[in-house]
């Protein structure tokens, strides 16, 4: 199983002091984060796209650059690229340079996005939520493996045989499917034979697993292999020396966050029962110290039928920045060892 980390970036204020980082020593810090995941031996860390004032990440495929260049092994992806609102040629030709700068190591998670606003920002209409993702979904696919592409649809103009460049560095860039829970997201990603990336934000994970069933049955029907067929989980998580202290350090960013999001969904405030109860056995937030975060983990997998990859969000917290270096550092030397020896003994 790999483990690694997404971030959207957030620039929350200071529980204690109501102090905001400026955007620059944000990004400064995001870039040591990457470093630290890098050196402690994650696999993969991811950057998301939003285009609200709480996060700095509306140009993934830039600060992935920078990230690309002040790393070695670890690989580089969105999470998620909101497809449906981009041109799926930029999209290919900003993630195959990527891929060229870091030598092999960059993915794409594609998705429709949990906000609107990227859709009246770049002119589109919100109401063609579907038919905008499954139109782009096609091309970048077909981009993806041709070079020249004849293709025409409703929302874009159509190519006929332009070349598109420059190609990746790897033969075929990975392309992941990121879903919520609806299960047309899921069968679709199984029918194509894309790698699933499921975003468990709430509830628990068994509750996930008659989606994930029908991506592998969709898969099986089309054709596809169950190698093929990956399955990846996003879940906010945060590591400390006790479990106590990583609640602490999560709790305030995420109540403010959540709280302030649920008021323009009009929803209640985040409360801390809510919040105890994701950190506890049948919950889907992967909070804790070192043992309890993996065993959470494992059991996710397990939960799930086997999956191949679990990222932890970890920028809903307004922590300080030594303290998600110190998270970061515990997932890659604690977390990570108790993980591979378990998934190593159940491959013998």
């Amino acid at each position: 199983m790999e483990i690694g980390i997404d971030s959207f970036v957030a620039r929350l204020p200071n529980p204690a002091t109501g102090e905001v980082l400026s955007a620059s020593e944000r990004l400064d810090n995001l870039l040591e984060e990457v470093e630290t995941a890098d050196r402690v031996g994650l696999d993969v860390f991811g950057i998301g796209e939003h285009h609200r004032p709480e996060f700095l990440d509306s140009a993934p495929a830039i600060i992935l650059a920078a990230a690309a260049a002040r790393t070695k092994n670890i690989r580089l992806t969105s999470a998620v690229t909101v497809l449906s609102a981009a041109d799926p040629v930029r999209v290919f030709q900003e993630f195959a340079t990527l891929d060229l700068l870091a030598k092999g190591r960059v993915e794409i998670v594609v998705g429709r996005g949990s906000f609107g606003e990227a859709y009246p920002l770049f002119g589109f209409k919100f109401e063609d939520y579907d038919s905008l993702f499954i139109e782009k979904l096609q091309l970048l696919l077909q981009i993806r493996d041709n070079t020249h592409v004849n293709w025409s649809g409703r929302h874009r103009p159509a190519l006929s045989g332009q070349g598109i460049y420059p190609r990746p560095y790897q033969e075929q860039l990975p392309v992941w499917l990121g879903v919520g829970g609806t299960p047309q997201s899921f069968a679709r990603a199984g029918t194509l034979g894309l790698p699933l990336m499921v975003a468990i934000i709430g509830g628990d994970f068994s509750r996930f697993r008659p989606l994930v069933d029908l991506y592998r049955e969709a898969g099986r029907q089309a054709g596809h292999s169950p190698e093929k067929l990956k399955v990846g989980v996003h879940a906010l998580g945060f590591v400390g020396n006790t479990t106590e202290e990583a609640k602490e350090s999560f709790y305030p960013g995420w109540r403010y966050m959540f709280t302030e999001i649920g008021r323009e969904r009009g929803r209640s405030p985040a409360t801390r029962a809510q919040f105890e109860a994701m950190c506890g056995p049948h919950g889907a937030f992967l909070i804790g110290d070192a043992p309890t975060v993996a065993a959470k983990m494992l059991a996710a997998s397990e939960a799930l039928g086997g999956v191949a990859r679990i990222t932890l969000q970890m920028s809903s917290s307004s922590t300080e920045h030594a303290a998600m270096k110190q998270s970061i550092e515990l997932l890659g030397d604690e977390v990570a060892p108790i993980i591979r020896r378990s998934t190593q003994s159940w491959s013998l």
